[in-house]
């Protein structure tokens, strides 16, 4: 094992004269399914039949056909946790359809220790089901298996996702250590191991399937399923949000402000940047008595205030100097990217509406009163929050809005005629659904919707998801819609696809790329039952954005650039920094920009485009719990590899999937 291993990456990154570029992975072709173990549906278009246009003939034909893309945004999932035997995907157990030798599986066997013995213990990923109930352990103790929609919530802090993912001196993830890592979380210093950190680590190691979630499962089915799309930052929810918004977590902020810089090692890590944690932004914080701006936790701490550029100033385009006249702040937030303000309206392009709906933010219907409580507020889940320029200016922070306002926004057509929209759940949820587990602990503590474990019930967040969509199909936006479903980060979840590391945090301590998250996108242009290979991350979604809406990269903006050829060149405490600190939309390479997702027959026509119905799950399911009655496989038409090979996996001697809520 590599305990020791971001010890010496640190090392490594102080004495270097020089970081070179990591290639990263090549991009694959398109493979598409149906498959034996999927129930075929209509609308596959053999690819050896689609038309060979290129990727600017894709993005072309996009720009007249998307008007309207919807980021439904969820929480903390790696991909192997949720998608990794699905069928045809780079899973646990194959790939592209064939079994794989899992001994070759970078983290597959992993080790914990016995609580009671303190002697090791070997575990493999193993499948946890919608319903498995109480059993008694080798020692006679009564065992809480529980239910898989409901779980508990592991570390995926910097520093122990970095550590889970033991990177090597060479960059080189190994993918090893995060059951012991969580177990060592939870283990007395200098003691044995306890039953709840045997029990916490050997949690990391589960996953689900179309039993537990059959509507992610019927989507990823039918639609466009990326299974190499990595985390942007490895950290937790705070930093993956603020990627999913501006590319980066603030490292070209770093370089140009160094005495900024965040510091990970030690007990109280700072709030500066990159951003690696979760303190909430200024605005809403108790420091901050003027912008009226929700927090649902405040905080003495906030983050600093961010001053890179994000999509919220692309969305401006040729009125940007317009929008940010109402800034209340300027000399401060807008003093590092005036050259960015520049570019962008020189550029003279259309203003891109845009809208964050994320529950609890205002008033919601599960408020009790007109006065908003916030109490389904997640503030650290809120990107645009984070940035000056957005919550100081009125006319920028109008694009903040709660949950039920989406619904409200596309059931009224209240949504202009192009733009783009993030939708995010939170602490409960709207439909006063409840976990299936009756148990009255889960019942109280599991009623979030927007997937995070720890709160929030799998069954209850895929029907928020399943309500998202069936609202857009059901509108006149479908028509021209893309919908992506994907994640902030992997929960600090196994996973056992290495990622490239590309770039390091001021104390050496490798910064991204994280894990993997489930991606899936869907539209009436998409590809049908197509799985693609292609590697990206959040800035992926930010590629295809820029695409649809002649947006120009983040990377490319001259504030952006210019600090990103500082941290290429320039000696900071002597070290030379890295060529791709900021943004990734640009000069990055194996960065997919999503076009692959979309069938060149029904861009052009020559194929019937994917009705609205193909996307609909009716309501009567979707506000069933559990869906399907626990089984959703069958329901939906798929079997999982795992039994498509018939592997039967096994639950680790004293495995509870609530270590914290459910002790013992």
């Amino acid at each position: 094992m590599r305990r020791a291993s971001l010890l010496a990456c640190s090392a490594l990154f102080a004495t270097l004269s020089a970081l070179q570029p990591v290639a990263g992975f090549a991009a694959s072709p398109v493979i598409t399914q149906p498959r034996a173990n999927l129930t075929v549906k209509p609308y596959v278009i053999d690819p050896a039949n689609e038309p060979a246009l290129s990727t600017a003939q894709i993005v072309a034909l996009l720009r007249k056909k998307v008007k309207h893309v919807f980021v439904l945004f969820q929480e903390n999932r790696s991909f192997d946790s949720y998608y990794g035997t699905f069928p045809g995907a780079n899973g646990l157990f194959s790939d592209n359809g064939k079994q794989v030798d899992t001994s070759k599986l970078p983290g597959f066997s992993q080790t914990v220790l016995d609580y009671a013995t303190s002697a090791p213990i070997t575990i493999t990923p193993f499948r946890l089901g919608p319903q498995s109930l109480p059993t008694t352990g080798p020692t006679g103790v009564a065992v809480n298996q529980g239910y898989s929609a409901s779980t508990d919530d592991v570390d995926h802090g910097h520093v122990r996702m970095a550590e889970k993912m033991d990177i090597d001196a060479n960059g080189v993830a190994h993918m090893d250590q995060y059951a012991l890592v969580e177990e060592q979380k939870y283990t007395p210093a200098g003691g044995a191991p306890t039953l709840e950190a045997e029990e916490f680590g050997e949690l990391t190691m589960a996953y689900e399937d179309c039993d537990t979630i059959p509507f992610y499962w019927n989507y990823a089915n039918r639609f466009v399923l990326f299974d190499n799309i990595f985390q942007t930052t490895i950290g937790p929810s705070t930093p993956n949000a603020i990627a999913m918004f501006a590319g980066q977590t603030g490292e070209t902020q770093w370089v140009l402000h160094p005495s900024a810089a965040n510091a990970d090692v030690g007990v109280n890590p700072t709030v500066g940047v990159p951003v690696t944690n979760d303190n909430d932004p200024f605005w809403g914080s108790k420091l901050d008595t003027t912008s009226g701006q929700p927090s649902q936790s405040p905080t003495t701490a906030p983050q600093i205030n961010l001053t890179f550029a994000s999509l919220a100033l692309t969305f401006g385009g040729g009125e940007l100097y317009d929008i940010v006249m109402q800034d209340k702040a300027p000399t401060t937030n807008l003093a590092d990217v005036a050259a960015d303000i520049d570019e962008i309206v020189g550029n003279n392009s259309l203003r891109t509406p845009w809208g964050w709906y994320e529950e609890g933010y205002d008033h919601e219907p599960t408020d009790p009163t007109s006065t908003p409580t916030h109490s389904a507020y997640v503030t650290h889940h809120n990107g645009p929050q984070y940035f000056g320029y957005v919550s100081d200016n009125p006319e920028m922070s109008a694009s903040l809005h709660g949950l039920n306002d989406f619904f409200a926004d596309v059931l009224y057509h209240n949504l202009p005629d192009h733009g783009v929209f993030y939708v995010r759940g939170g602490y409960t949820n709207q439909m006063d659904l409840k976990p299936a587990d009756p148990d009255p602990t889960v019942q109280k503590n599991f009623l979030g919707d927007d997937d995070h474990p720890g709160y929030s019930d799998s069954n209850i967040s895929e029907s928020l998801v399943a309500r998202e969509v069936n609202a857009i199909a059901a509108s006149p936006y479908w028509k021209d819609s893309a919908i992506i479903i994907t994640y902030d980060e992997s929960e600090g979840d196994y996973d056992h696809v290495s990622p490239p590391i590309i770039k390091y945090d001021p104390d050496g301590i490798p910064l991204g790329h994280g894990p993997r998250i489930p991606l899936i996108v869907i539209s009436p242009f998409a590809r049908a039952h197509t799985i693609v290979k292609e590697a990206g991350d959040h800035n992926s979604v930010i590629k295809l954005i820029n695409a649809v809406f002649k947006l120009p990269a983040l990377a490319d903006l001259p504030d952006e650039g210019a600090a990103r050829v500082i941290g290429a060149t320039q000696f900071i405490n002597g070290v030379v920094m890295q060529p791709y600190l900021g943004p990734e939309d640009a000069g990055v390479p194996d960065i997919s920009d999503l076009t692959s997702a979309f069938s060149p027959s029904r861009l052009l026509g020559v194929a019937p485009v994917l009705p609205a119905s193909y996307a609909e799950i009716p309501a009567s399911v979707v506000d069933t719990i559990p869906p399907y009655g626990n089984n959703g496989c069958s329901a939906i038409g798929v079997v999982p590899e795992d039994q498509h090979f018939g592997i039967t996996t096994t639950l680790p001697p004293h495995f509870n999937p609530r270590p914290s809520t459910n002790p013992g």
